[in-house]
């Protein structure tokens, strides 16, 4: 997927988390040698550390959130919590975009 359509489907998402009453606190944070994560954001003081996935196909945009991605997405996370000093409580998510339908899979384990 082209850099410019992964901005879109990060805008949807970014628009769905606000109206579903999440406060937007950071995005595509760069962790060095690690990974980014798409969106940072909070709701109910729980930080929620998101991968946006897009494709023109619900099955082709979930199976790209593979173990590998998400272990580095892990490893962000933990990068992001020590790098603010933050003790808080987390979970790591996924929205998937396809066309104009979004759905958000949270708590995301593995």
């Amino acid at each position: 997927m082209s850099r410019h359509k992964g901005d879109i489907a990060e805008k949807k998402a970014c628009d769905y988390l606000k109206s579903q009453g999440f406060i937007i606190i950071e995005q595509n944070f760069y962790a060095k040698k690690l990974g980014e994560i798409d969106i940072i954001c909070k709701k109910e003081k729980v930080y929620h550390f998101i991968e946006v996935k897009s494709a023109d196909d619900y099955e082709i945009a979930i199976n790209n959130v593979t173990p590998s991605k998400l272990s580095k997405l892990k490893r962000s996370v933990d990068y992001y919590l020590q790098k603010k000093s933050l003790d808080t409580d987390f979970c790591i998510d996924v929205i998937i975009v396809v066309k104009e339908k979004i759905e958000l899979l949270e708590n995301i384990t593995f």
